[in-house]
């Protein structure tokens, strides 16, 4: 059984090349433009796009998946083009996205997967 739960997100994505200093003074449009990445992102590893998630994910990029494994942005996206898995679903919700100073963004929810893993299902 695999569950991911999608608890804490630190602004490392390569694309948040807009200027979060004056993002500041506009908080919707900040939080508008990271919850666009965040989706770009969910998207990308649904469909396991590789290539997608490669741009979106920044070089110093690192993750803690469920069963405590941590993985870099090559490690994670190799973890992720395992063509064994099939993602069935890939859904956040109650995302509350907080910017601070000019610098980073944290993004806090909830994530639900369900999908096959190496012929097995699993939610």
């Amino acid at each position: 059984m695999k569950i991911r739960v999608l608890l804490l997100v630190v602004a490392s994505f390569a694309v948040w090349s807009f200027d979060l200093a004056s993002a500041q003074n506009r908080p919707v449009t900040a939080s508008s433009k990271i919850l666009a990445v965040e989706n770009k992102w969910n998207a990308a590893y649904k469909r396991g796009d590789v290539a997608a998630m490669d741009s979106l994910l920044a070089d110093d990029f690192i993750i803690t998946v469920e069963d405590g494994s941590t993985f870099s942005k090559p490690g994670y996206i190799a973890h992720n083009g395992d063509s064994t898995v099939h993602i069935e679903i890939s859904e956040m919700s109650d995302l509350k996205i907080r910017v601070h100073g000019n610098t980073a963004a944290v993004v806090t929810g909830a994530y639900h997967e369900k999908g096959i893993s190496r012929g097995k299902p699993y939610e």
